[in-house]
C-alpha cells in the first residue's frame, strides 16, 4: 500500500521559507514595509502564531526587523555586516561595490599567485578551469580560490571567501544565465585558460592583466543576468 509520509514540518518554517523567497525576488524590496500579520495571514491562509513565529525567525536571521507598533520591515544590504552574516542579499549597487573590492584583491592574487604557485597549486586550477564554464557556480569558485590559495595570503583568501559567498545567489543566476549562449561560457573558459597559463609561466603582469579583462566582462554579464532575472 502506498501511504504518503506526513510531513513534520511546521507551519512557520514552510511561511518562512515563502515570505524569505518573496523578498529573494524582489516582490518585498530592502527598506519596504511588509503587509500587516492579518494580511499575511490571509495571504498565506495560516494563523497570527504562524506568521508571528515566521517573522521572528526571519528577525533572527536578519532578513527583517520588527518595529513594535509599526510593522515589519525588509533589512537592507549593510557592507559593516559582511564579514559576520551571509543572509542579506546585495543589490545591484551593492554589487557593483562587491566587483570594485573583487578587482582590487583578485587581481593583486593574480599577480601573487604567479610568483608563488607551487606544483600541486598548478594541477589543482589545472583540472578546474576548463570544467569552471560548464559545470557552474560551484567549480568557478574553486578556480578562483585555487588562484588565491596559490598566492599564500591567508587573510586575503577569507576576504575573497566571503565576497563570493555574498554574490553567491547572484552568480548561480549568472551561469544560468550563460548557459544559454554557448559563445559566452566559451569566452569565459578561454579567458580562466589565458589567467591559468600566466600563473604557470609566472608572468605576473599578464596575469594581472588577464583577470581584471575576466572580472570586467563578468561584471558586464552578470548585470544583464540581473536585469533578465527582474524582467521575469
Amino acid at each position: 500500500m502506498n501511504v504518503k509520509k506526513i510531513s513534520n514540518r511546521k507551519i512557520s518554517d514552510i511561511a518562512a521559507e515563502q515570505i524569505q523567497e518573496m523578498i529573494e525576488k524582489d516582490s518585498f524590496k530592502p527598506g519596504e514595509k511588509l503587509p500587516s500579520v492579518r494580511e499575511l495571514c490571509e495571504m498565506f491562509g495560516v494563523g497570527r502564531s504562524a506568521i508571528r513565529d515566521a517573522l521572528t525567525s526571519l528577525q533572527g536571521k536578519g532578513i527583517v526587523q520588527v518595529k513594535q507598533g509599526e510593522g515589519t520591515y525588509v533589512c537592507e544590504f549593510d557592507s559593516s555586516r559582511l564579514f559576520n552574516s551571509h543572509h542579506l542579499l546585495p543589490g545591484i549597487k551593492d554589487i557593483q561595490e562587491l566587483f570594485q573590492a573583487r578587482k582590487m584583491v583578485e587581481t593583486g592574487l593574480a599577480e601573487m599567485a604567479a610568483k608563488n604557485r607551487s606544483e600541486a597549486d598548478l594541477n589543482k586550477m589545472a583540472d578546474l578551469f576548463s570544467e569552471s564554464s560548464a559545470l557552474g557556480w560551484e567549480a568557478d569558485y574553486e578556480f578562483h580560490m585555487a588562484i588565491a590559495h596559490a598566492a599564500g595570503n591567508e587573510i586575503l583568501i577569507q576576504f575573497v571567501q566571503f565576497i563570493s559567498e555574498t554574490l553567491k545567489k547572484s552568480m548561480m543566476d549568472f551561469h544560468l544565465y550563460i548557459q544559454q549562449q554557448p559563445e559566452l561560457v566559451k569566452q569565459i573558459e578561454d579567458q580562466h585558460r589565458n589567467i591559468y597559463l600566466s600563473i604557470l609561466n609566472q608572468q605576473a603582469e599578464q596575469a594581472h592583466k588577464y583577470m581584471i579583462d575576466h572580472l570586467d566582462l563578468v561584471e558586464q554579464l552578470l548585470q544583464r543576468s540581473i536585469l533578465q532575472v527582474h524582467l521575469y
